[in-house]
């Protein structure tokens, strides 16, 4: 069993070419190499921070906390606020921000 309490983990801004436009912080609560190669990251996005367009290898769940975001990929933009769930499949072309 792993717990982890995300108030007593350092945010690290985030600085790699991933980054849009920032700032954008992340907490890394579970990291994958400690699951079946799965891991959960905290991340928040300053106001207008946006990610660019990218892809993963694997399946990515995000659900928002707190305040206004936007999930894409070239076809659509959708307008996601707290309680939002978002599934994206390997290898979707996507983007997120605030």
């Amino acid at each position: 069993m792993i717990v982890v309490n995300s108030e007593n983990i350092a945010a690290v801004e985030t600085r790699d070419e991933i980054v849009g436009k920032g700032p954008v912080y992340r907490k890394s609560l579970i990291d994958a190499k400690d699951t079946a190669g799965f891991g959960i990251l905290l991340v928040t996005f300053g106001p207008g921070a946006r990610l660019n367009f990218h892809t993963h290898t694997f399946e990515q769940i995000l659900y928002v906390t707190e305040g206004k975001g936007m999930v894409a990929t070239p076809q659509e933009e959708q307008v996601v606020t707290p309680g939002a769930v978002i599934f994206i499949p390997p290898g979707e072309v996507h983007w997120h921000g605030a």
